[in-house]
């Protein structure tokens, strides 16, 4: 049998249409969205099918939002067999891993990811943080720069993601971001692309946020997992549900090490790693990472068509 990993996306993966395929033709999915619908008690299938892209793009529906397809992606494929032999996923990916491998049920995270969405939302004043890529730094050479930047400012300005090689993201105040745009340039980055976020996510400013979802977490039953599952923050495998409960919590002030993980799922001989859920971000991210290594995206009944006969013929 293949071995393959599965890796979900996050924020910014949502986009109008996002299932509609996948609703049309599985009573399966039809059923998981209308038990979102109800959850949140809100039209959210609507939403996602029709938009306004505006709403659908706010936190506290995109996220329940992208887990949804997620989660249904992978109900489909344990349908047809396949299981992964790990999971990951980035940032509020992390959530649609943990209900693969056991960890949350499905019922569960739609609410929690609607209120980590909110929380997010309302952790920073609006328009006063924001994130930003930066291309063709080292780790480094940007901490370095990010210091001064920093101590300059006397803001925050911190990594948020490492997403993978020449790709990183930061996160902080508005003023210090908009200052680092100009000064990250002058110091050899290739480009600096301010991103279109609500906020200073995975940064220090978010542990507010981080208080109060540790409450939310409180009401929710967490399991150990029984697939091997990485933590964002420690870019390490987690199995205990005590431990997977913490890293929830510091997840969101903390950098996303994802072209770590990444790495580190290769060294299990894989035969592909699958993208499961809207979008393509993670798949092209992992091809920088190591271009060599076979992917699929599953996102619509097409690439779920396509990746169930690849994975089902002989090897």
């Amino acid at each position: 049998m293949k071995k393959v990993a599965f890796v979900y996306p996050g924020q910014g993966s949502q986009q109008v249409g996002m299932g509609e395929t996948l609703f049309q033709n599985s009573p399966i999915v039809q059923s998981m969205f209308k038990q979102a619908d109800s959850i949140l008690d809100t039209e959210l299938t609507k939403l996602m099918f029709e938009g306004p892209i505006e709403t659908l793009t706010q936190t506290e529906y995109a996220q329940p939002s992208l887990l949804l397809v997620s989660s249904a992606i992978t109900k489909l494929l344990e349908e047809e067999g396949v299981v992964p032999v790990a999971v990951a996923g980035h940032s509020l990916g992390e959530y649609s891993a943990l209900v693969a491998a056991g960890s949350i049920s499905f019922e569960d995270a739609v609410s929690l990811v609607q209120t980590r969405g909110k929380l997010m939302e309302q952790a920073y004043p609006k328009g006063k943080g924001t994130m930003a890529a930066v291309l063709g730094l080292s780790q480094s050479q940007l901490q370095a720069e990010l210091d001064v930047i920093g101590q300059e400012t006397n803001e925050i300005i911190e990594i948020a993601n490492l997403n993978c090689p020449g790709q990183i993201v930061i996160s902080g105040d508005k003023n210090a971001i908009d200052q680092a745009i100009t000064k990250l340039k002058e110091a050899g980055a290739k480009r600096v692309l301010p991103l279109s976020v609500s906020g200073p996510f995975h940064s220090s400013l978010m542990k507010s946020a981080a208080e109060s979802f540790a409450k939310s977490l409180d009401n929710i039953m967490i399991e150990d997992v029984t697939l091997p599952t990485y933590a964002n923050v420690t870019a390490e495998r987690v199995t205990d549900h005590t431990e997977i409960k913490q890293l929830l919590v510091e997840q969101l002030f903390s950098t996303v090490r994802f072209e770590e993980i990444v790495n580190d799922i290769m060294k299990s001989d894989i035969d592909a790693i699958v993208e499961v859920g809207n979008g393509k971000v993670l798949t092209g991210l992992i091809k920088k990472i190591n271009r060599r290594m076979k992917t699929f995206t599953v996102q619509d009944s097409k690439s779920l068509n396509d990746f169930v006969t690849w994975y089902k013929e002989e090897a």
